[in-house]
């Protein structure tokens, strides 16, 4: 399936929700001077380079004396506004309206920008120059609305008195328009920082810090970020979190789940593809991506200058990378590609050098999420403590065990409780296994073998011994099968304090391994191509089976 939004207004945690604003700026300027020139560059910029949404009316004439329901409207509806003060702003009663009715909305002066546009702000404060002119001339024809032009003055000296942008500081307008999309930017996005994670998402914050600075917002490079570990481990969880938080910062934002699962249904690719297209090509466009090389035609096509968000969760093959993200080029200035994967050797095929691993949680923080499935609050009932110790210990900080056995146990007796605990302890719950298991079966042969022996015999021992035994028993190298378990999330490696490498295996995951040789005959041990338990060894011999 696919979350997909065109410029979409995905929304933050309950917590940290800001208001959703229908316009992030909106424009107030004196069309005569600044329209065509000055205006129209500085709109293009931020609407079409920086996916900002601009309220700029384009009439080229001011209908009446009064500013229009429609421009009040918008006016209440934005977040920002930019105020562009041109030699001509105070002579136009609607420009003025515009002016009171901002401050009157916008009482945080830190939501408005002014630009003096070749005026110097002391005229404006003052109304002198050009500006007292105007007003002599306003004076004159609303002479019996003399508070109406009262407001307007202390408008204009309010709004000198807030600190903007001078175009005579600037050499060029160009440099003038940089500043002013670097000042709105960091106004209207604020959030792009990714901080503070929903209350049920524990031990998250660090991870959102780490993938904030992979992400730089600040910068325009079109960058890929790959998100890997281990099955059950929480990288789509923090995907999804990644999307929700910043998708309505780019101009296209698509979340194409289950990229191993739907590519291996429908064994090829175009399907996801459609899907990553669909707001774009429309239904009756769509039908022209008949197989993947149109599907890459028109992702290079159609995709190019545009800033856009795309999640791939759960790759697990090289040319789901090639064909569905392919090269930077595909996607415009500022594009953020995100990949999560169990196998970072793709990641590394893919020259995605950006990439953030997925660990396991702490005790505390392992307690905290049990406890949130299994009592709805963070920490255990009376009288749970211990056995919920019993459960941490089964789910080694995996938080995929955590949730599954929380759910289970959830409303549940002690007396419960310990029956459940007593089967997991001997045999962990076949969901979580399940979801390990899709790293094994994506395996080589050697490699499988090579997984199962490390798992029966040679955990925690020295990487290079392991290599040498194994080295010796099938006639082959097996440095290249254990690094490559290494990069499926399959193996760790730690150092100890000769120096040296040890392999190590998630708890959970030897008892997959566990649990695929036993199925290999369930009634009979003699048949197991790895036998491991003193207890199976001695009833094999007993039994001369």
């Amino acid at each position: 399936m696919a979350l997909s939004t065109q410029r979409a207004s995905a929304s933050l945690s309950a917590e940290s929700a800001p208001p959703q604003w229908k316009h992030d700026v909106f424009q107030s300027f004196r069309g005569a001077d600044t329209r065509r020139g000055f205006m129209s560059h500085l709109d293009h910029e931020l609407r079409y380079r920086q996916t900002i949404k601009t309220f700029k009316d384009d009439r080229d004439l001011e209908i009446g004396a009064t500013i229009s329901p429609e421009l009040l409207t918008a006016i209440e509806e934005s977040h920002l506004a930019i105020i562009v003060l041109s030699p001509n702003y105070a002579s136009s009663p609607w420009c003025l309206d515009e002016l009171s009715k901002i401050l009157e909305c916008m009482e945080d002066t830190n939501r408005i920008l002014p630009i003096f546009y070749d005026v110097d702000p002391s005229d404006v404060r003052y109304q002198k120059g050009g500006f007292a002119e105007a007003f002599t001339k306003h004076e004159e024809r609303f002479s019996e609305e003399a508070e109406k032009v009262k407001r307007w003055r202390a408008a204009l000296r309010k709004v000198a008195n807030i600190s903007g942008l001078d175009s005579k500081n600037y050499k060029s307008e160009a440099e003038l328009i940089k500043n002013i999309v670097k000042c709105v930017w960091t106004k209207v996005h604020p959030t792009f920082m990714l901080s503070g994670s929903p209350e049920n998402l524990v031990g998250i914050d660090f991870a959102l810090e780490q993938l904030r600075l992979q992400l730089a917002p600040e910068e325009n490079d079109v960058r890929f970020i790959g998100i890997w570990g281990m099955g059950g481990v929480g990288k789509t969880t923090l995907a999804k979190l990644v999307f929700e938080k910043i998708s309505h910062h780019f101009e296209l934002s698509s979340f194409l789940f289950d990229v191993r699962e739907v590519s291996a249904k429908h064994g090829t690719l175009v399907a996801l593809q459609k899907q990553l297209l669909f707001p774009i090509l429309k239904e009756e466009n769509i039908i022209r991506v008949w197989d993947e090389e149109s599907g890459i035609f028109f992702t290079k096509t159609y995709l190019w200058n545009k800033k856009v968000l795309l999640i791939l969760d759960d790759v697990d093959k090289l040319n789901q990378l090639e064909k569905l993200v392919g090269e930077k080029t595909w996607f415009g200035v500022g594009s953020r590609i995100i990949i999560t994967t169990r196998n970072e050797r793709l990641l590394v095929q893919h020259d995605i050098a950006r990439r953030h691993k997925v660990k396991v949680l702490n005790n505390g923080q392992a307690l905290k999420l049990f406890s949130q499935h299994a009592f709805k609050k963070n920490q255990p009932a009376e009288g749970f403590l211990e056995l919920s110790q019993r459960v941490l210990h089964c789910a080694k900080g995996l938080p995929l065990a955590l949730k599954t056995l929380g759910t289970l146990l959830y409303t549940r007796d002690q007396d419960a409780w310990n029956s459940v605990l007593h089967n997991v302890e001997k045999i962990p719950n076949p969901t979580v296994l399940d979801s390990l298991k899709v790293s094994y079966d994506g395996l080589e042969e050697m490699e499988k073998k090579i997984f199962l022996h490390v798992a029966c015999f040679h955990k925690g021992k020295d990487k290079e011994k392991i290599i040498e035994i194994l080295d010796s028993i099938w006639d082959i190298s097996s440095l290249i099968g254990i690094d490559i378990l290494i990069e499926k999330s399959l193996l760790t490696i730690k150092k100890n304090n000769l120096r040296s490498d040890t392999v190590e295996m998630h708890d959970l995951i030897q008892e997959m391994a566990w649990e695929i040789i036993r199925q290999e005959s369930v009634d009979e041990p003699g048949k197991w191509s790895c036998l491991w338990h003193p207890n199976n060894i001695s009833a094999v011999f007993m039994n001369n089976t």
